[in-house]
């Protein structure tokens, strides 16, 4: 195992692997909270991504005592005002599923035509140290479009319905390997990247 080490302030094993396969280069051992003990429940209080991955990173890497990389994502509906945003994860109710959220997206979208039905993912990431100061940030977008329906089964979230146009395809129906190029997520992590090198060389990481 390496010694470098970073807890991704998540259970989410799909995201893991989608950071996984990002930061392969770097040589980090990665692990998300279901490796670690004594993990605790970060409230998601902050009204912007930025301030929920700052929250996430510096409250679990105090309690760790570890590097903490803290993300928040999600999606934005231009003709929503912008929603669900930082309520995506748990826009239907409170204990959400992605289908209930996509259900609800696609019912206050109602026949608004396709060129209208424009929107962006949003993912934020905020690295912590041990003591909780945050050492490291990116964020980034991915543009797109919301379908009238769901479509493929890669990914998660609102995959199905989120489609890139130029591909003509949702990132449901892309797989891993164009996402990982494309999506907000990498997108993010290749800003980081170049932060994330310089901890592990200089800053204790």
């Amino acid at each position: 195992m390496s010694e470098h080490v970073l807890v991704l302030g998540t259970h989410n094993q799909k995201k893991r692997q989608e950071l996984e396969q990002l930061l392969a280069p770097l040589g980090l051992s990665l692990l998300t909270l279901s490796d670690v003990e004594d993990a605790i429940e970060v409230e998601e209080t902050g009204t912007t991504f930025s301030e929920n991955a700052a929250l996430k990173a510096s409250q679990q890497a105090q309690n760790l005592g570890m590097w903490v990389m803290g993300e928040d994502s999600g999606i934005s509906v231009v003709a929503l005002n912008n929603e669900p945003g930082v309520y995506s994860a748990r826009y239907s109710d409170p204990g959400a599923t992605d289908q209930r959220n996509n259900e609800k997206v696609l019912a206050e979208l109602g026949n608004t035509p396709l060129e209208k039905r424009t929107a962006f993912y949003t993912c934020h990431m905020a690295i912590s140290d041990p003591t909780g100061q945050i050492r490291a940030t990116a964020e980034d977008y991915c543009y797109g479009r919301i379908r009238f329906e769901p479509s493929g089964e890669n990914g998660f979230g609102y995959d199905p319905l989120f489609e890139i146009p130029e591909y003509h395809r949702t990132f449901g129906e892309l797989g891993p390997s164009i996402k990982k190029v494309l999506s907000h997520r990498s997108r993010a992590i290749r800003k980081i990247t170049a932060q994330i090198r310089d901890l592990m060389a200089t800053g204790g990481l």
